[in-house]
């Protein structure tokens, strides 16, 4: 159950329904920097799978990341030579800098990219983008660590790669097994929450990303790659692990002090099926019974590692009630996220003050039993003390859990439900089908989706760096018809 009162910012998950066969489904990115030499035969190469295998409209995105080389003029000249090919020119380099101009540009409503070198085997893009489309899943990465990967690259980079996604699992608590391959992919609506979230510009860009993804709540979807190592990759692999070790600090400062608006990335209340009610079984009170123990569990052996080493230097009383304090603070912390599925920061103070009072009840039990104990012996055991607060402590856990589940975090289904509905009635647009973001504020709510206009054709001319994300949220949403190969192009130009 979740009790996070915003209704969210994301449109529910749905499959991409009946659109223009002919309008770009996907648009995959390729951040190069000085590959004249690699770019034209990668590009050729990607069209013709693309254009064999894909059942949907393409478009194939070269970004240039300031190469100071030929590049530039292999990308023009692909651009002429390929309707599909789309070229892009940065002044600043960094490839999360090029992913995030030419995603907030482009309108398809599934965004990709992939390296230049196409490491990754292109028989994994299909299966990479198809739960994006059915509206499964919100991001989609291929992973090179899954046990069905097969791989070829050398000892050190094998060695390093391990190492940066154990040490994000171990800071970060992330559970996707590949931060770095480099194929990965995006629905369009989430992009454009997403995105002003993300601060790193370079290769840290792509990890960033996922971890506010994840710790929002989003889907994930990984996919088994099989990747060959290019032998002439021009990434500086020291500054560049020095640089990401700096982000994941970076990220968990701002995590640990709740500084990231994650609640903007929430989708609407019942997107959720465990937000729904359900005949004959429980509205989420075996879960959140199961996790409220579990977090109790942990909560009670951090009280009493805590009393015991402030009872070293204060008397009993002192130190239960510092003791119950902290685990207080940590307890209501843990059941909001765990057991309640509250998400974001909203609410977190006024939880927090009630999770006080719940507190002082506690230690009212727990002082009162500590307070028996003393006029029924002069000088108790330690372990006597200990036995008598465990006993208390274990009436208030069940007095705890019924107070967070009636008062503090209680199910404002009924509120949410008509904050949902005043939420999305369609705003009047008089004038036209898209809307610009241009002036908002990065975090503010997005703009309503406007109903029956079909997604508008591409046009080149307003893809340019540092245009806002302008577009019909209506393309989110549309059902694509499958186009099959050559149905609709020549392809004597190759």
């Amino acid at each position: 159950m979740r009790t996070d009162s915003s209704p969210g910012n994301l449109p529910a998950r749905e499959h991409l329904p009946a659109g223009d066969a002919g309008t770009p489904v996907l648009d995959v990115v390729i951040p190069v920097y000085n590959e004249e030499k690699d770019l034209q035969p990668c590009v050729l190469r990607l069209h013709d799978h693309l254009k064999r295998t894909f059942p949907y409209a393409f478009r194939i995105t070269i970004a240039d990341n300031a190469s100071t080389d030929t590049t530039p003029l292999v990308s023009r000249r692909l651009e002429t030579e390929l309707p599909e090919v789309r070229a892009f020119r940065l002044e600043q380099k960094g490839r999360g800098r090029a992913l995030r101009t030419v995603w907030s540009a482009s309108e398809a409503p599934i965004l990709a990219y992939m390296d230049v070198d196409l490491s990754t085997d292109l028989n994994a893009l299909l299966p990479l983008v198809a739960p994006l489309i059915s509206g499964h899943s919100d991001l989609a990465i291929g992973s090179r660590l899954s046990r069905s990967s097969r791989v070829v690259r050398g000892a050190k980079r094998e060695f390093i790669s391990r190492s940066y996604n154990l040490i994000l699992r171990g800071s970060l608590q992330a559970r996707f097994s590949d931060a770095q391959c480099g194929f990965k992919a995006i629905r369009r609506d989430v992009a454009q929450v997403l995105l002003p979230l993300v601060e790193d510009t370079g290769w840290f860009f792509d990890t960033e990303m996922l971890v506010l993804a994840e710790r929002a709540g989003l889907r994930i979807h990984e996919v088994p790659v099989d990747w060959v190592d290019d032998p002439d990759s021009t990434v500086h692999i020291v500054r560049t692990a020095t640089d990401d070790l700096k982000g994941v600090w970076r990220v968990g400062r701002a995590l640990a002090t709740g500084s990231l608006p994650l609640d903007r990335l929430a989708r609407p209340f019942g997107d959720d099926p465990r937000d729904r009610e359900i005949k004959d079984v429980p509205n989420g009170l075996a879960r959140q019974l199961v996790g409220f123990c579990v977090v109790g569990g942990l909560s009670t052996l951090f009280y009493l590692l805590l009393y015991s080493g402030f009872r070293v230097f204060a008397g009993s009383q002192i130190a239960n009630a510092l003791a119950l304090l902290v685990s207080a603070i940590a307890n209501t912390a843990a059941n909001r996220r765990l057991t309640f599925g509250v998400r974001g920061r909203g609410g977190a103070v006024r939880h927090q003050a009630q999770g006080l009072v719940v507190f002082g009840i506690g230690l009212a039990l727990t002082s009162g039993s500590l307070a028996a104990l003393n006029a029924a012996s002069s000088d108790p055991a330690h372990s006597t003390e200990l036995a008598v607060l465990i006993a208390a402590n274990l009436a208030a856990t069940v007095l705890r859990f019924l107070l967070f589940r009636a008062w503090v975090f209680p199910d404002r289904r009924d509120d949410i439900d008509s904050t949902i509905v005043a939420s999305h009635v369609p705003a009047p647009n008089p004038s036209s089908p898209t809307y610009s973001m241009a002036g908002q504020s990065p975090y503010g709510p997005l703009p309503q989706r406007p109903t029956g206009t079909p997604h508008p054709m591409y046009d080149t001319d307003r893809f340019r760096a540092g245009e806002a994300a302008d577009g019909n949220w209506r393309e989110a949403t549309m059902q694509l018809q499958p186009v099959r190969p050559h149905d609709t192009e020549s392809r004597e130009y190759r």
